[in-house]
């Protein structure tokens, strides 16, 4: 566009210019020619503007001037060559086509979840022993990205940039920036991210005295900001930093478990390492399943990644020998019965060994568990033994506990006759003091009856003689004859026959007949009472 309008400008001015020469008055022609020269100068001057549009930078590149210093790629000053100083949007005058070269480009856009690796391709050489330029202080990221100052007032290094782009758009020199965009360092939940930095300032040697401490023979750990492994990791979440710079190792701070057990159970892929073969202080060799229980917790990470690397490969390897190793040193000083026989205390001595071994590299131990040991094959001829001794051991003791509860069973019967003897004697003992009581009873009673019956009679005497006394004993003893007669209804009919005489001393015929009356009736009665 701003050749056509150079070139119309020109075609214009040259048609004016040759319309003058055929003017008869000079001042027609020194017109003309003012003209001309206005109209090329207008178009001259359109010829010179730039327009940018609202997603683009213009890069200059400038055809004539002076020579960049060597070693320079951007100018600066208005050499010759691509300039630092880019066009924003909009219009730009005095960017004439045969001085410059205007290139458009794309704005950069970073999008989320990324970074822009950053690479200059001028500046001041990087200082030695470094691989990255030092990264910008927080808050002068903007002037980083102007090329003019990074080049000049900023004193920025050639070479990959510590300091990253983040999310964005970004108006950015890229001839002096080569960006690369890479996903953003995410540390998921349960993991914790330990950071090697490969820039930074370096680390005091270790002094005399530290060399056998984890930190400084395993691996001596930093702060943040110095050159190697931080002691501090990234804890879960979302960062905006350069991998190049800032090697980022995920540790799993989970608590995970590693089976050791024979090739048919691994076959299957429910466990991680093969089984453990041990042999005993008796020559006997046999297998033993074995699971370990641990975790590594987020400040031990950095330690982790110090000694063995990573929590994958690394720790495996190391885990899996010093776990193979405590268990066959073990099983060394006991006989493998023993072994069988003492397995809690074979899993409580190997766990407190691995824990100790295994704190040394960051990991913590939270269990050692031990599963079958031995099989039919390797120890089938010795528990076959140990079993019918067990059985002989307690056929002998069920036997004693038999006899001992044979002669319980002979003391409690025992007890139990005293008891019931005891019972018998206590109830004949019992019985007598009744009988006793029941006798004086009788007695008591005998003797009440006996005084009663005397003192009836006595009163039955007194009363006969009272009445003898005053209408005769004859007559007496037929009142009394007549009162029992009433009492017992006694028939009185004369049955016997009395022939006498009368009138004997103390007697009458009547009374006679009337008391062989009663006798007659007493004899017939004699024989019913019986019945």
């Amino acid at each position: 566009m701003s050749a056509i309008f150079l070139l119309a400008g020109l075609i214009l001015a040259g048609l004016i210019v040759a319309s003058a020469t055929q003017a008869r008055s000079y001042q027609l022609r020194m017109v003309a020619l003012g003209f001309a020269a206005v109209v090329l100068a207008i178009f001259f001057t359109f010829a010179s503007f730039r327009n940018v549009g609202e997603n683009s930078v213009g890069l200059v590149n400038k055809k004539f001037g002076f020579s960049l210093a060597p070693g320079k790629i951007i100018a600066t000053e208005g050499e010759k060559g691509p300039q630092a100083d880019i066009l924003p949007p909009g219009w730009h005058l005095w960017y004439w086509p045969f001085i410059y070269d205007i290139e458009m480009r794309d704005i950069e856009v970073i999008p989320a979840g990324s970074v822009g690796l950053l690479n200059a391709s001028d500046g001041q050489p990087l200082p030695r022993d470094t691989t990255y330029a030092p990264e910008w202080p927080e808050g002068k990221e903007r002037d980083m990205q102007d090329a003019t100052y990074f080049l000049t007032d900023g004193a920025g290094y050639k070479g990959p940039q510590t300091s990253v782009l983040k999310p964005g758009s970004y108006r950015i020199n890229p001839k002096l920036f080569t960006i690369t965009q890479v996903p953003a360092t995410t540390i998921e939940k349960a993991t914790v991210g330990v950071v090697k930095s490969n820039v930074g300032d370096r680390p005091a040697p270790v002094a005399d005295g530290e060399a056998d401490r984890p930190s400084g023979r395993l691996g001596r750990l930093v702060a943040k900001g110095q050159r190697g492994i931080w002691r501090d990791p990234l804890l879960p979440g979302q960062y905006y930093i350069n991998t190049d710079a800032y090697q980022v190792t995920d540790i799993s701070t989970a608590k995970r478990v590693v089976r050791y057990t024979d090739a048919t159970v691994q076959a299957s892929g429910q466990h991680e390492e093969s089984e453990i073969i041990v042999r005993t202080s008796d020559g006997f060799t046999f297998p033993v399943d074995v699971r370990v229980e641990y975790e590594i917790e987020p400040q031990n990470a950095p330690l982790v990644v110090a000694t063995v690397g990573d929590d994958q490969e690394g720790l495996r390897n190391v885990m899996n020998s010093a776990v193979r190793a405590i268990f066959r040193n073990n099983a060394e000083g006991v006989k493998a019965l023993d072994y069988v026989k003492q397995r809690s205390l074979q899993e409580t001595q190997s766990s407190q060994m691995l824990q100790e071994e295994m704190k040394k590299l960051g990991v913590t131990v939270t269990g050692v568990r031990i599963g079958d040991v031995g099989d039919e094959e390797t120890l089938g001829t010795l528990l076959k033994t140990q079993k019918d001794r067990e059985i002989a051991v307690q056929e002998q003791e069920t036997f004693q506990e038999q006899q001992r509860a044979a002669e319980q069973k002979k003391q409690l019967t025992k007890t139990e006759q005293e008891a019931e003897e005891e019972k018998r004697l206590a109830t004949a003992s019992y019985e007598v003091q009744i009988a006793e009581q029941e006798r004086e009873k009788v007695i008591i009673a005998a003797g009440a009856d006996a005084e009663a019956v005397q003192i009836k009679a006595e009163a039955q005497a007194n009363a006969y003689k009272l009445i003898a006394e005053q209408i005769g004993g004859g007559n007496a003893a037929l009142v009394e004859l007549l009162r029992i007669v009433g009492e017992q209804q006694i028939s009185i009919t004369p049955k016997v026959m009395v022939v006498g005489q009368s009138g004997t001393a103390g007697q009458s015929g009547e009374t006679t007949a009337l008391i062989g009356t009663m006798l007659d009736t007493m004899l017939q009665e004699a024989p019913q009472q019986k019945k």
